[in-house]
């Protein structure tokens, strides 16, 4: 016997064609036809040990994962004893398509077909050849309704999966924004505004403690370091009182909104305008603007 059985091929897929070649697959290939149970009483079926050994009917044994064997050896089965084993090999592969159903897959026609093909011994020839017919039927509807809901769960386990990364991006993307707004709001409280005016006044201009003192005074005098101050008489805007307020656009957009962009601006005029805040300063002390 050991040499009549064909050597296995690997379990370890190594091309497409291969992973879809399972027997599962193979099964259900075969029970789209249903002359691959139904057949004439040439075929030799027979149960080895619980499975089927087909002699001149390859493709329930394929189909089952049975070995094949030769047609020379295997007994001929003619009449009712053909009848019988076409319906227990019917049964073991109805079986088969149940266990490897999908769970939600409704498997009760099939069960009552096999419930009712388990009489064959009892039935005759006729009623065991249409009870095969309708055995057959169910069984290649559960498993293509078990292909369906495969495919079913595998597309709503990927949306969930995806769905799943967008709310954690999501998520990322709202906690930065609301530290970003924390960071912002706590940048435009006068001792944020400050703190970025000293550190941009050294790192930017190399004015040291001396130098932001007298911006210090000077931004004092003129709004307050109030990022929202507005002047009633001119219209100057901000922590610099720049006029307009629009000037400080040629930093950033939000001028209006951000005391960085203000003080940006502020640092870059009295630079530009000055030399230094001491300068400024004593400018404003003399004219009362800068």
């Amino acid at each position: 016997m050991r040499d009549s059985t064909p050597e296995l091929p690997p379990t370890t897929a190594t091309t497409r064609r291969q992973a879809l070649d399972t027997p599962n697959r193979r099964l259900r290939r075969a029970l789209r036809s249903r002359s691959t149970l139904l057949v004439s009483g040439a075929a030799a079926v027979a149960l080895v040990g619980g499975l089927a050994t087909v002699g001149t009917q390859p493709a329930i044994g394929e189909a089952l994962g049975a070995p094949s064997a030769d047609a020379s050896s295997a007994p001929a089965l003619r009449g009712a004893s053909l009848d019988r084993a076409q319906a227990a090999a019917t049964i073991e592969t109805a079986r088969t398509v149940m266990a490897d159903a999908n769970e939600k897959t409704d498997t009760t026609t099939l069960e009552r077909r096999v419930q009712a093909l388990s009489d064959y011994r009892e039935l005759s020839g006729g009623a065991i050849t249409a009870r095969i017919a309708s055995t057959v039927d169910a069984a290649s509807e559960v498993a293509d309704a078990s292909a369906s809901q495969d495919e079913a769960d595998a597309a709503a386990a990927a949306k969930a999966a995806a769905d799943a990364k967008a709310a954690a991006a999501a998520k990322v993307a709202a906690e930065r924004a609301a530290a970003a707004a924390r960071a912002q709001a706590a940048a435009n409280t006068v001792a944020g505004a400050k703190a970025t005016a000293s550190s941009m006044a050294a790192s930017r201009y190399g004015w040291g403690q001396s130098q932001f003192q007298c911006l210090d005074n000077l931004w004092t005098k003129e709004s307050g370091w109030d990022y929202r101050a507005v002047n009633p008489d001119g219209g100057a805007t901000g922590i610099p009182q720049a006029l307009p307020g629009s000037k400080m656009a040629t930093v950033a957009a939000d001028w209006q909104t951000n005391a960085t962009t203000q003080v940006t601006w502020g640092l870059q005029y009295i630079s530009a305008a000055y030399g230094t805040p001491c300068a400024a300063w004593a400018h404003s002390q003399v004219n009362n603007f800068y």
